[in-house]
């Protein structure tokens, strides 16, 4: 079983939110509580949540995440449901928390509030019980009349510019915790340099792009905290294109234009994420504009991300794209492999628990894609331990790995793979099969044995069959040889991700 490393009261620490409009936490309570048989009515209006929740994730996911879940009580429009542990509650918060908010409204009504329980071991059997209320959202309408949708915005005519607003970071992603490596270098040496003099230096605006959960969001809402943390003045706001689209709708359906374009060039510091959203949106894009131009002119620092550089988003209006490029542009890659390693060992130690070296190997070597899903990965194993009560090991490890990094629910043959790796690598069936040791002609086999010892049950002996009637020792080293290039070599992992992409689509 894993070794549990000591920590300190949970409630001692200060709960960790995710930036979502206008949502603010209430205080903790950390009286024990006295556990009670779950009433019918809750356990009723739960499984209704539960039902539209199971049709917008996958079937893992509501196994691993929403399944343990058990509704204990509804009373004065609170539902109280309990989660296993903290890390449990904070892993829902953080990737389902738009889902809950949606089905929560959905169900129970706009004035719904939602109340989480915690259950801690203390000691042997002695369970507590330690809630964590969650208020009303107060993005949503007080009522249901159109009047009242203005208080999705975060600005009022009568709201003075010193007068506190939600900056929407996340207090988590800081500088600290952000694990820095070669894929990141430039772009985390640029995030602290903008930290430490925003809006002063030549990085403005400051650009980072890169695909999927590389460390974009941690990166610039780490330059916020810091800000934010150092001078309290600084008027620091975190957004995302989705939701400045829609405050700017907001505001022209509730005649607040004035409101909205002003309270925008009061901030200091602006980050935008996924810029690339604005694609096509002509109005959001006149205005984003105008204010990048007022800001940038009024010596304020601009911070954006965007899954591709700026001249290659489309439909984004060519006066952005140009501005876009006046300060640093910089980019966030893969993660290497030493970085991966130093991303797990990391996450373990946050989240209390002490994995064995050769576990995290593994995982490093083989989940790559995204930091996303190197943590996801790292915390599926940790769920399984803690709440299946599963004996943490290698293969458990490798049954995490499959459920996380598969491309696709449908079964793959050896086949498909294949076929998608001659046309990746213009190779015919017959060099694949051959005797040839041309570099070339070897990676593409090995990549080949790679994937199918990844994606299909075959047995190592089956393997080498189908490529020439090799023995299994040969599929053996062929696999550990891709191993060990995805550690060090870019253009194999770049390929291996690619080949898994296309052979998920089919």
């Amino acid at each position: 079983m894993a070794k549990r490393l000591p920590t300190l009261d949970l409630f001692a620490q200060a709960i960790r939110t995710k930036p979502v409009v206008a949502r603010k936490l209430a205080t903790v309570a950390k009286a024990q509580i006295e556990i009670t048989a779950p009433d019918s009515q809750a356990v009723m209006l739960w499984d209704k949540c539960l039902e539209i929740i199971k049709d917008n994730v996958a079937g893992q996911v509501f196994k691993t995440w929403f399944e343990p879940i058990t509704a204990l009580c509804w009373k004065d429009s609170q539902l109280t449901i309990q989660v296993p542990s903290q890390f449990f509650y904070e892993w829902i918060e953080e990737h389902y928390y738009a889902l809950l908010q949606k089905t929560i409204y959905q169900v129970l009504g706009s004035k719904s509030k939602l109340q989480y329980q915690v259950l801690v071991n203390k000691s042997g059997d002695t369970l507590e019980q330690r809630a964590i209320k969650l208020p009303a959202f107060r993005n949503a309408p007080a009522t249901g009349t159109q009047s009242n949708q203005q208080n999705i915005l975060p600005f009022a005519s009568t709201t003075p510019v010193h007068q506190k607003y939600p900056n929407y970071l996340n207090s988590r992603y800081t500088f600290e915790n952000f694990i820095r490596g070669e894929s990141n270098q430039l772009a985390s040496s640029g995030a602290m340099t903008v930290s430490e003099a925003p809006g002063k230096t030549r990085f403005n605006p400051l650009f980072i792009y890169g695909g999927t959960g590389l460390g974009k969001t941690h990166l610039v809402q780490a330059i916020g905290n810091h800000i934010v943390q150092n001078n309290s003045s600084t008027r620091v706001l975190y957004t995302n294109s989705e939701r400045f689209t829609i405050e700017y709708v907001n505001a022209i359906q509730n005649n607040k234009v004035n409101e909205f374009t002003n309270f925008y060039r009061t901030i200091d510091v602006l980050i935008v994420d996924d810029i690339q959203f604005f694609s096509g949106k002509e109005k959001t894009q006149d205005n984003f504009f105008h204010t990048f131009n007022a800001l940038y002119q009024a010596g304020k620092q601009l911070i954006l991300t965007s899954d591709k550089p700026p001249k290659e988003l489309t439909d984004v209006d060519d006066r952005l794209i140009s501005r876009f490029q006046w300060g640093l542009t910089v980019d966030v890659q893969l993660p290497d492999y030493e970085t991966r390693m130093a991303i797990l060992q990391r996450k373990s130690l946050d989240e209390g628990f002490e994995i064995p070296s050769d576990i995290i190997e593994f995982i490093a070597r083989h989940v790559f894609t995204s930091v996303r899903e190197l943590e996801g990965s790292l915390i599926s194993l940790i769920a399984k331990v803690s709440l299946d009560r599963r004996e943490l090991s290698l293969d458990l490890a490798k049954e995490v790995v499959r459920g996380v990094s598969a491309p696709s629910d449908k079964s793959i043959t050896i086949q498909d793979i294949i076929r998608e790796v001659t046309k990746f690598y213009n190779f015919p069936l017959e060099d694949l099969a051959g005797k040839s040791r041309k570099h070339e002609i070897v990676l593409a086999r090995q990549v080949a044995m790679y994937l199918t010892k990844r994606y299909t049950p075959l047995s190592l002996k089956n393997i080498g069959t189908y490529f020439g009637g090799r023995d299994h020792t040969t599929v053996l080293h062929s696999c550990q040889m891709i191993t060990n290039y995805l550690g060090n070599d870019k253009s194999v992992v770049a390929a291996i991700e690619s080949l898994t992409r296309i052979i998920g689509r089919d």
